[in-house]
């Protein structure tokens, strides 16, 4: 037994004095993580030796990372004791916090995935456009500035001596209310005396029309250029007459008589009255509960494509017809039709296109209309027909016109004279709840105008802003959601103006 410890000690001090040996020995003392394990097996033994490994200068620095971590996520990562004080109050915020923020994740997820879900604008198949629905907000139907005041009257009439003669046309207008209401301010005249012998070349004739007047003159132009004419010439037709007068530096009582004429002396015949007001209650009856409408003046006839030399959305045969019209009408502008893209663009993007059917239509849902809304159409015969139409009736299928409302028998005695058909439009316009205009013009400024006037301020009117328009519409990458939101907040001073 003796001689076999000894061959073991011996055996055991040759394999430690082996080169091997020695240099696995050196690397495993110079090896940091050595050290490391050394120092844990100290610490259970001397609280000297822990502090002198934890302040040593040979740690790896992930050692230091994991120091820094906050005391709940070194305990969840069991990097810390648990069971310690510190790290029990620790662990218990975090889960609160944890839990907190899977609340709010699971409370917000329907919101946010609908979001990331809704589609672009509109689909359309075919000549059909489906949009998303809209909520209904409770503004939709009245005008954000209703607390404003309307306008002074204009009643009050001039004692002074009138001067001059005029004369109004009968077909829509009460003349014999118009000449009574103005006797102390003009001589109106029913029709052309006997004595002047050129009638027939009145409008027609260069030596008794006074042309090139512009627009929005001033009443020293008038001075100075046409009443000389007048007074040479006794009998004269002014045209255009439309917007001829400027409303800066004219005389107070020059605007106050127009405002008379306006909105005092202009009196439609009685049965354009009535009919008006048959169509307007049948607006409001036609879901038996005395609903609002909505008054859409949508000025899309074939006359104002054309004049307005924008681009629109059609074959290439329609466009084609639409330059021949174009050329035809108006060969001045037209030339040779090569600058006419260009221009159309230009005009798109300042908001000078009148808008197309459908194109009111997406806007009027991003605003929060919903599909139910009753809608009057005021309009002309639109270009192209049921097939440009049809976006905006799939999408508010409630749309309606008078020829629509009323039998033929009774818009038989209207279809006499165009100007008939427009009157009817304007006072059913007039009395809706929510007015839109899809252009400019006198139309639309008039009616605004009178129910601002007559203190209808309550009433909505909304302008649209084509030229935001034009830029959503045509932005492919735009989100329904963030169309809706830009339509409703560049609309927020559009709506209710006078």
């Amino acid at each position: 037994m003796a001689e076999l410890r000894h061959s073991t000690a011996a055996a055991a001090a040759r394999a430690s004095n082996s080169p091997v040996k020695r240099d696995s020995a050196a690397s495993a003392a110079s090896s940091p993580f050595a050290s490391t394990s050394a120092a844990r097996g100290r610490d259970d033994d001397d609280d000297d030796g822990k502090d002198a490994h934890r302040s040593s200068p040979l740690l790896p620095q992930h050692h230091h990372h994991k120091q820094l971590l906050p005391s709940p996520l070194r305990s969840l990562l069991a990097l810390e004791n648990p069971r310690a004080p510190t790290a029990s109050l620790s662990y218990r915020i975090l889960l609160a916090v944890l839990a907190l923020l899977l609340f709010a994740a699971l409370f917000s997820a329907p919101s946010l995935w609908s979001r990331f879900n809704a589609p672009y604008l509109c689909q359309k198949e075919g000549i059909t456009l489906h949009c998303p629905q809209t909520k209904e907000p409770l503004s939709l139907w009245e005008n954000p500035r209703a607390a404003t005041t309307s306008w002074k009257p204009c009643a009050e009439r001039r004692s002074d001596e009138p001067s001059g003669k005029s004369f109004v046309s009968h077909y829509i207008f009460d003349v014999d209310h118009f000449i009574n209401y103005l006797k102390d301010d003009v001589r109106i005249i029913r029709d052309i005396p006997d004595w002047f012998t050129e009638k027939d070349e009145l409008f027609t004739s260069i030596k008794r029309t006074v042309k090139n007047i512009p627009k929005y003159a001033s009443a020293q132009f008038y001075i100075d250029n046409v009443l000389p004419r007048i007074k040479e010439k006794t009998i004269m037709s002014i045209k255009p007459f439309v917007d001829r007068l400027g409303y800066d530096n004219v005389p107070m009582e020059i605007n106050r008589l127009r405002c008379r004429v306006n909105y005092h002396a202009l009196k439609f015949l009685s049965d354009i009255e009535e009919m008006s007001d048959k169509l307007a209650t049948k607006m409001r009856n036609r879901t038996g509960n005395g609903n609002p409408y909505m008054a859409l003046h949508l000025r899309y006839e074939k006359g104002m494509v054309g004049l307005s030399f924008c681009d629109f959305a059609g074959t290439r045969e329609e466009k084609a017809m639409m330059a021949a019209y174009r050329q035809k009408e108006w060969p001045r502008r037209y030339k040779n039709g090569s600058h006419l893209w260009p221009l159309a663009l230009q005009k798109r993007k300042e908001g000078r296109c009148p808008l197309e059917p459908g194109e009111i239509a997406v806007i009027l849902r991003a605003m929060g209309y919903p599909r139910e809304t009753q809608i009057y159409v005021a309009s002309g015969q639109v270009y192209g027909g049921k097939n440009r139409m049809a976006p905006l009736r799939n999408m508010f299928p409630n749309l309606v016109t008078k020829e629509e409302l009323a039998s033929a028998a009774e818009m038989e005695h209207f279809r006499k004279h165009v100007t008939s058909l427009a009157a009817l439009d304007f006072l059913v316009c007039l009395k809706s709840d929510v007015f839109v205009q899809t252009h400019g013009g006198n139309f639309a400024k008039l009616i605004i105008g009178a129910r601002r006037y007559s203190g209808r301020h309550r009433l909505k009117s909304i302008k649209p802003d084509k030229g935001l328009m034009s830029r959503s519409l045509g932005d492919p990458y735009l989100g329904w959601a963030s169309f809706a939101e830009d339509v409703v907040i560049s609309h927020q001073a559009r709506a209710g103006l006078p």
